[in-house]
C-alpha cells in the first residue's frame, strides 16, 4: 500500500492545495495528517475543510490542543500564543470542537501516526529526545514504523537491537532497513524550517519499505500577505519567503 503522510500544514491553504494536486498524481491509497493543521497561517478553517473533504484523518498537534484548551497557551512563546489566540478567533465553535476531538495518535495499516513522539506524545520534539527516551518510545510502540511531525525537519531515528541511530532524510527515496524500527519525520507542508521553502510530505510504500520525500513548489506570497492582513505575527509570513 502507498500511504501519504502530511505534517504541520499550519493553516497554509496554498501549500496544502499544491500538495493535494501532487497527491492526485502520486495516487496513494490513504493519506494521514500528523497534526498542526492549524496555527501560524491565515486559513485554518479552509484547511480543516479541505482535509475533511478528502476524508483525511488527523491526529492532534500542539496547536490544535492549545486552540481547544486555552490553558495550554502558556506552553508557547509570546508570538505563538498570539497566533493561537488569533487562530481560535478565525474558527467557528464547530471547528474548534472538531480539532478538540482529534485523537492523540492513530494506528493504521501497521504504522503509528503521532505529532510528537510515539506512541502518544503530542509535545516532545524528536531532536530533543535522548537515546533512553527513544528506546522507551520504541519499546512502548507496537508498530515498527512511526511517523511524527512537530519539528518541521526531515529527520529520523532507527533502532536495531539497543542501538539508536539518528539521521537526516533526503528528498526522494529513503529505503528503510527491515531489521530496524523507525521514527520518521516527513517535514512540514506549510511552515518548513530546513532552508527549503517548498511544501514537504512523505509517501510510504510498505511493500518496498521505502519512504519518498516530495518537495512541492508553490507561490507563498499570497499566504504571507494574508498572514499579515489577518492580524497574525509577521514572523510567520517572513518564514515563507
Amino acid at each position: 500500500m502507498l500511504m501519504a503522510v502530511l505534517a504541520d500544514i499550519h493553516a497554509n491553504l496554498e501549500a496544502l492545495t499544491a500538495v493535494l494536486v501532487d497527491l492526485d498524481t502520486a495516487g496513494p491509497a490513504v493519506t494521514v495528517s500528523l497534526g498542526d493543521d492549524i496555527g501560524y497561517g491565515p486559513d485554518p478553517a479552509a484547511v480543516l475543510e479541505a482535509l475533511a473533504a478528502r476524508g483525511i484523518p488527523s491526529v492532534r498537534g500542539n496547536h490544535e490542543w492549545a486552540v481547544a484548551d486555552p490553558a495550554r497557551e502558556r506552553l508557547f512563546n509570546a508570538q505563538a500564543r498570539e497566533a493561537v489566540a488569533r487562530t481560535r478567533e478565525l474558527l467557528s465553535p464547530e471547528l474548534v470542537a472538531r480539532v478538540a476531538a482529534f485523537p492523540t495518535s492513530l494506528s493504521l495499516y501497521g504504522c503509528r501516526f503521532v505529532h510528537g513522539l510515539p506512541p502518544n506524545d503530542t509535545n516532545t520534539y524528536l531532536f530533543e529526545a535522548g537515546d533512553v527516551t527513544l528506546r522507551r518510545a520504541f519499546s512502548r510502540t507496537a508498530e515498527r514504523v512511526s511517523f511524527v511531525g512537530h519539528t518541521h525537519m526531515l529527520e529520523a531515528a532507527s533502532l536495531r537491537g539497543r542501538e539508536v541511530e539518528r539521521f537526516e532524510l533526503s528528498l526522494g527515496d529513503n529505503p528503510l532497513d527491515a531489521r530496524e524500527r523507525h521514527i520518521l519525520n516527513v517535514g512540514s507542508v506549510g511552515q518548513p524550517r530546513d532552508g527549503d521553502r517548498r511544501a514537504k510530505y512523505g509517501l510510504y510504500d510498505d511493500a518496498r519499505d521505502v519512504l519518498t520525500i516530495r518537495a512541492v513548489p508553490y507561490d507563498a506570497r499570497p499566504t504571507a500577505e494574508k498572514i499579515v492582513a489577518r492580524g497574525l505575527p509577521r514572523r510567520y509570513a517572513d518564514r515563507l519567503l
